[in-house]
């Protein structure tokens, strides 16, 4: 049998003291890997591109420099007729004769179509009946007036013979009295037939007095009545003579789609009528500009290799879509051939031009409205976004007045697609 040797008490102590060096060893040695991997991942974060990633070819650059800012605007404006004249029916009813067309050239008074309405044909028949009536009323009530003031005029004509014959008779008798061939009794009798006779005439005249005072109200209302009729005849006869449309002025007829047979109401638009050789144009232009597109600026328009003189007309300040109306006119002579609705490209002076700090226009004046820019860094390959404060714009340029350097450049396109991004990461 082999016999194994028994460990001294000092071999035990010392191998209780190498397995704590191991151990010392192998924690030093995961501090060092730790160490190392911590340093490898701060250089790969410094290596690492950091903000919104955008391709070179997606983005256009552009430097800020001294220039000359040409303080112009250039919008595109549409061609209208500067007089028309709205057609609206005054009338219902149902379309019986059509006589022109869309687009024809008609002249003032020309017969457009016809409406049939029975209804005012029957009220105009009323109408005349009622007036006919009264007429015959009036002419009654005259004749009644004349035949009176004539029957008068005899009973006084009567009664002036008699107080003169009675006035003669008594004269005689104060001369045969004053004589004594007749007694004081037949006088005074003489006298009483004087004073009767006076006093019936007096009676008559005031008893025609009255009743002219009577009769004359009651001739002038009537007639003021026949008047009212008149009026109203006349409405009803304008009601009946709407029925056939005729054109107000002379033209071209525009959108006009009346049909025989269709039913028509009060105040239907049934077309215009736009003056033919007369245009003005009309610009939507860009709310920045309000403040400085006024009546009476100038500017001009490019036709066919021409330039035509216009001028701002009339400025509606109302907004809609981010954009107000301009109403230009030329100044002078205007292109032969213009036709409704033509699209033309209008240039307005809006100042002299100046020298400035300026940067070319683009896609980023209405993504970011001229109040920041992306800045491009010295290493080429990352943009900054930076508070910019922005004066007077063309369709070219724009004016920098503060948070921008001579040299620099700017990304002039599309802000859009970076969204609130502060930093570009631009790659080749």
């Amino acid at each position: 049998m082999s016999l194994k040797p028994i460990p001294t008490p000092a071999t035990g102590a010392a191998m209780d003291t190498i397995v704590p060096r191991k151990r010392g060893r192998k924690m030093l040695l995961a501090g060092a890997a730790a160490a190392l991997l911590l340093a490898m991942g701060a250089t790969l974060w410094q290596q690492i591109p950091r903000g919104l990633r955008v391709q070179r070819a997606d983005i256009q650059l552009a430097p800020v420099e001294q220039g000359v800012l040409s303080d112009e605007l250039l919008v595109r404006a549409n061609a209208e007729p500067l007089d028309s004249v709205i057609l609206d029916s005054v009338e219902s009813g149902r379309i019986e004769e059509v006589f022109v067309r869309d687009g024809d050239v008609v002249h003032k008074g020309q017969l457009l179509f016809r409406i049939a309405n029975p209804q005012r044909n029957l009220e105009l028949l009323a109408r005349q009946a009622e007036q006919a009536q009264q007429l015959y009323n009036l002419a009654n009530l005259r004749l009644a007036q004349e035949s009176d003031r004539s029957t008068r005029q005899r009973r006084l004509d009567e009664l002036a013979f008699s107080l003169e014959q009675a006035q003669k008779r008594h004269a005689r008798n104060e001369r045969l009295a004053a004589q004594g061939f007749i007694s004081p009794v037949a006088l005074e009798e003489s006298r009483d037939a004087y004073d009767k006779e006076a006093r019936a005439i007096a009676l008559e005249k005031r008893s025609a007095a009255a009743d002219s005072q009577v009769r004359a109200p009651a001739l002038s209302q009537l007639e003021k009545a026949i008047g009212g009729l008149d009026s109203g005849l006349q409405l009803v006869q304008a009601t009946v003579d709407a029925l056939v449309v005729r054109a107000p002025s002379a033209g071209r007829l525009t959108d006009f789609r009346m049909q025989v047979g269709e039913s028509i109401v009060t105040g239907k638009n049934v077309g215009r009528i736009d003056d033919p050789s007369r245009f003005k144009l009309a610009a939507r232009i860009d709310e920045f500009y309000l403040n400085r597109v006024g009546s009476g600026r100038s500017g001009s328009v490019e036709h066919d290799g021409r330039r035509y003189p216009v001028q701002v007309a009339n400025v509606y300040p109302q907004i809609k879509d981010g954009r107000f109306l301009a109403e230009l006119r030329f100044s002078g002579e205007q292109p032969a051939s213009l036709r409704p609705g033509q699209s033309l490209d209008t240039q307005l002076t809006l100042g002299q031009p100046a020298r400035a700090l300026v940067l070319p226009g683009g896609a980023w004046v209405g993504d970011s409205g001229g109040a920041w820019v992306y800045v491009l860094g010295a290493d080429g390959r990352t943009a900054q976004r930076r508070e910019v404060r922005t004066g007077r714009r063309s369709n070219a340029q724009v004016e920098v007045l503060s948070g921008l350097r001579p040299g620099e450049q700017v990304i002039v396109s599309g802000y859009t697609a970076f969204g609130q991004s502060t930093l570009l990461n631009i790659s080749q």
